[in-house]
């Protein structure tokens, strides 16, 4: 899948013409994209697993106040971008990535995605904040296709968040918006997010369209956004604005409006995510697996790139034989598929001390055996000011 382009920037690698080439030989007009070999160079140096994390980092009373809250987290994910057109490495089978976030606070949220199936490709995520009482469990199945000058991905999947301090309202279910590569053989090469999608919570009546727009030939902006947030069939509250910049939400009663997030002004605020030092990775961990592929593409070493990159998906082609002349079966180590859905193979404690020492057991039980303050850790991605968690509902 790929990455979006720094607000209304067009950018292409140095390489362009080599990308050209390279994809040519392999595109026709309406062809599957999941088999196409992209070259190392348009890849972003991390695996779609940690990608995901980029909506986690952003974490009251009435039940309309928790509805703009959880609009908030998804909204405030997207500006989170790499400098120019990218692609994440594309997951393996059986490829898994975990963190943890420290808040300003001292309460934690812990992360676990998991390649659950390469073929179609599924990723399974889910993330936890015991003292925060809020979960979000996902699913993310991405499928791409060649349109001629440009190429879409339609991003299947949901996010289902859970405010556990208020079960009574029941899942938050969010889907997500597609993408479109545009001007990616001629004219200006521009990544944009398009169509709709919905946020609901079937048990509060509470719903909201929000639509992406992609600009016009001739008029419109890059990034802008607009949604309607109904109570049952009734109209209550508008969003508009540009998800890159800022985006506010109108309340129909009142006519009032407010900033719903300011991406310029609060985006730098991510929470950092700290994982395990890298030797202290398993080997289909994501930094550990990828690392050759990372480390050629930051000293751009393309040759270096692509033969790490052959070095992963080779292994990966010899498992799949491995497997089919024995007649087994790849089972996913964190995640079943229970109900029509992914679900992590884990169940929460109700105590949230108790909750962190079991969640900290499950995901890092190979780092810290003995306990939560014994995993050894590097910091990324960090912040100066980040920001403490939005107050949830105890």
């Amino acid at each position: 899948m790929f990455e979006y382009v720094a607000d209304d920037q067009i950018c292409r690698d140095e390489n362009e013409g080599s990308i050209i080439a390279s994809l040519i030989a392999q595109l026709r007009v309406g062809m599957d994209l999941s088999r196409v070999t992209f070259p190392t160079f348009v890849l972003e140096p991390r695996s779609m697993l940690e990608r995901i994390t980029d909506f986690i980092a952003e974490k009251e009373g009435d039940p309309e106040e928790r509805f703009i809250r959880v609009l908030q987290y998804y909204l405030a994910g997207w500006h989170i971008k790499p400098k120019g057109v990218k692609k994440p490495y594309n997951p393996v089978l059986g490829e898994f990535f975990r963190c943890r976030y420290d808040y300003s606070d001292g309460s934690q949220g812990f992360y676990i995605a998991e390649q659950v199936s390469h073929h179609p490709p599924i990723s399974a995520f889910f993330y936890i904040s015991p003292a925060n009482h809020v979960s979000i469990l996902g699913e993310l199945r991405p499928k791409s296709k060649f349109l001629g000058n440009s190429v879409s991905t339609t991003m299947e999947g949901e996010n289902r968040v859970t405010l556990m301090g208020k079960p009574e309202d029941g899942e938050y279910i969010i889907t997500m918006p597609n993408m479109y590569a545009r001007g990616i053989l001629f004219g200006k090469m521009v990544l944009e997010l398009g169509d709709t999608c919905v946020a609901k919570n079937e048990k509060l009546g509470l719903s909201c369209d929000l639509e992406f727009k992609t600009k016009g030939f001739f008029s419109g902006t890059y990034n802008a956004i607009a949604g309607r947030l109904r109570r049952n069939t009734t109209d209550i509250g508008e969003i508009s604005g540009r998800w890159s910049h800022v985006m506010d939400i109108k309340n129909n009663k009142t006519g009032k409006k407010r900033v719903l997030f300011d991406a310029q002004k609060d985006g730098q605020n991510v929470v950092p995510k700290w994982v395990p030092a890298e030797d202290e990775q398993e080997p289909n961990e994501s930094r550990r697996l990828w690392s050759q592929l990372t480390k050629a593409i930051n000293a751009k070493d393309m040759e270096w790139a692509t033969d790490a990159k052959s070095t992963v998906e080779n292994a990966q082609r010899e498992d799949r034989k491995r497997r089919e002349e024995k007649g087994e079966v790849h089972v996913p180590r964190f995640f079943e598929f229970k109900g029509g859905r992914w679900v992590p193979k884990f169940i929460v404690p109700k105590d949230p001390k108790k909750a962190v020492v079991a969640i900290q057991d499950w995901i890092f039980p190979s780092v810290a055996p003995t306990g939560l303050s014994a995993v050894p850790v590097v910091k990324t991605e960090t912040s100066t000011n980040p920001p403490p968690p939005i107050p949830l509902p105890t």
